[in-house]
C-alpha cells in the first residue's frame, strides 16, 4: 500500500464539481482522491508517450540511427518487420 500525503491545491469550482461528479459515478473511481490520482496518472502517461513519440520521430530522421537499426535487422535476418 502506498503512503498517502495530504496536499492542498487551488482548483476551479468547475474542476471540483467534475471531480465530485466522477467520484459519484459507479465504476469511475472509488473516491474523489481516486479520481484525481487516475487523472494525474493518465496525464503523466500521455505526456511521457508524447515525449517518446517525439524522440522516435527524431531518431527516424537520424542517418546513424537508421543505419544501426538496419544493421541489427540484417544481423537477425528480419528485414521485413524491422523499420527501414
Amino acid at each position: 500500500m502506498s503512503v498517502k500525503t495530504k496536499r492542498t491545491y487551488n482548483l476551479s469550482e468547475e474542476t471540483v464539481a467534475r471531480v465530485r461528479d466522477l467520484a459519484g459515478h459507479a465504476g469511475a473511481a472509488s473516491s474523489q482522491d481516486a479520481v484525481v490520482e487516475l487523472a494525474v496518472e493518465r496525464l503523466y502517461r500521455d505526456v511521457r508517450d508524447q515525449q517518446d513519440a517525439s524522440q522516435w520521430a527524431r531518431a527516424s530522421g537520424d542517418p546513424e540511427f537508421r543505419a544501426e537499426v538496419k544493421a541489427i535487422a540484417s544481423e537477425y535476418g528480419d528485414l521485413e518487420t524491422w523499420p527501414r
